[in-house]
């Protein structure tokens, strides 16, 4: 139980990496006060219904396999709340046709060339060029490469746009041209340098049989059983989510910190005050100021590097922040009657591939995706559509009426689906999804340097490690060990 002798530590930002560095200082002998700018906390996580059930505006899994996004939201009394999968198939719609996609690839990188000769996505010449993989000696890498360059010099260039594209684009709504191999695919990097043949490589990252769920993109995954543990007795899904929404866990999270949680508290400068720090907040026209022994900082990269800038010292953190771009996307959710459909929805949904032109970039069938939902819908059929990658910013700047329509209308094309869907539901994450482009590895490490040299100082969240919840969770971890060892060991 903190009180007023006690250390003060600040949080910067209310996403789930800001409450989840407050909720692993709740055992720490300080107080915890979390700042955000925001009317709501979460950031991209949220919930609200639509044609009466709760469906997921932002994120909608979590990574079931990496514990610390479980681990929180079971810390959080949330264990009892987890949903699982009810189908593990996706699909691409491409060139005007549904085609499976391969289950024994990484992130999109084929590791069997037989099973993407028989889904149909490349032609016989670019099959042609992506056995070629197999046979060239290894392509050689001199530091950081771009995801395209180096897929495209194993598999050829079809395979990159027709499979590794649309995948890394429902994560990072990116492109694979820009986007860094060993930030993105770290682990598939790690693993080509032992391999000449890249298909090789990505076998070595796929313990389970042909058709292992964990084959699977972030974005395109299904799911759904809703329970307290795994269906079946065999291994558990790749990805889980809660029965109320993912949406949920923010809050529950902030709840268990113990912490004061502020919203509308917008932080706009932040300076050194004697052994500790300074946090101006609110506008110019109210102000207040804060004082705190430690500051956490897990606001977006660009928010980080305006604060750091009035920190001596660490102006490499400012200038490798600054570099970090960001993409904007929407979400339209519809919702049509099942019969509205010419057959039942097969799958979890389906990816685009950019090179089609195409608006939507990802479809998910959460009714099916999720038996939990399915339940709740009566008979709907829910449907997540994801708009914008980076550079379509002007799609996005349509009004929200449009947007729907023009998801809708993708989808018929898709789908057949017959009619207007009863009920519409537009979320747009302006600035969303951090881009690690080529170098950013490196960007992160001089960030973490220059941080490193602020006692009482650190930072977390998706512009690092990883943009999905467990990963930004294990950067809240990290960010409040350093914190709890300052104010241990290192405070004067």
């Amino acid at each position: 139980m903190s009180n007023p002798g006690q250390p003060h530590v600040a949080v910067v930002g209310a996403g789930i990496a800001g409450l989840a560095a407050a909720f692993f200082l709740r055992d720490v002998p300080c107080r915890v006060t979390v700042l955000e700018g925001s009317p709501r906390l979460g950031g991209k996580l949220s919930v609200s219904g639509i044609a009466g059930v709760a469906v997921d505006e932002g994120a909608e899994a979590l990574l079931a396999r990496r514990p610390e996004g479980t681990g929180l939201a079971a810390a959080a009394g949330l264990s009892g709340q987890l949903a699982w999968p009810g189908t593990t198939a996706a699909r691409i719609w491409s060139q005007g046709r549904m085609r499976p996609l391969p289950r024994r690839q990484f992130m999109g990188v084929p590791a069997d060339l037989a099973e993407l000769a028989a889904s149909g996505l490349v032609s016989p010449a670019g099959l042609a060029r992506a056995r070629q993989d197999l046979d060239l000696p290894a392509t050689g890498r001199d530091g950081d490469v771009p995801v395209a360059g180096y897929v495209a010099a194993r598999f050829g260039q079809e395979v990159v746009d027709r499979l590794v594209d649309p995948l890394l684009a429902g994560v990072y709504a990116g492109r694979t041209e820009d986007l860094s191999f060993e930030a993105t695919l770290p682990a598939l990097a790690a693993e080509s340098r032992r391999h000449a043949s890249l298909a090789a490589a990505a076998a070595e990252l796929l313990p389970g049989p042909a058709g292992d769920e964990s084959t699977m993109p972030p974005g395109a995954r299904p799911a759904g059983n809703h329970g307290t543990a795994p269906p079946g007795t065999g291994a558990p899904p790749v990805f889980t989510t809660l029965a109320a929404g993912l949406g949920t866990l923010p809050g529950a999270v902030a709840a268990a910190s113990g912490a004061c949680v502020r919203t509308s508290a917008m932080v706009r400068g932040l300076a050194r005050a004697g052994g500790g720090w300074r946090l101006t907040v609110g506008s110019a026209h109210d102000e207040e100021y804060l004082l705190a022994h430690a500051v956490v900082l897990a606001a977006p990269a660009t928010p980080v590097a305006r604060l750091l800038a009035g920190v001596p010292g660490v102006s490499a953190a400012v200038t490798a922040l600054q570099e970090i771009r960001y993409a904007s996307m929407a979400i339209a959710t519809l919702a049509y009657p099942g019969a509205a459909f010419p057959a039942p929805l097969e799958g979890s949904g389906y990816l685009v591939p950019a090179a089609d032109g195409r608006p939507v970039k990802a479809v998910t069938f959460s009714t099916v995706k999720w038996p939990h939902l399915r339940a709740a819908a009566a008979g709907l059929a829910i449907i997540r559509c994801s708009l914008g990658r980076i550079g379509e910013e002007a799609l996005l700047q349509s009004a929200d009426e449009e947007l729907a329509a023009v998801a809708a209308a993708d989808l018929a094309a898709a789908t057949g689906v017959r009619g207007a869907p009863v009920a519409s539901r537009v979320t747009r994450w302006g600035g969303g999804l951090p881009q690690y482009t080529v170098g950013h590895l490196d960007r992160v490490a001089r960030i973490r340097a220059a941080v490193a040299g602020q006692p009482g100082l650190a930072v977390c969240g998706a512009a690092y490690d990883g943009i999905g919840i467990p990963a930004c969770v294990a950067t809240a971890q990290a960010a409040a060990r350093q914190i709890a060892e300052y104010l241990r060991d290192g405070r004067q």
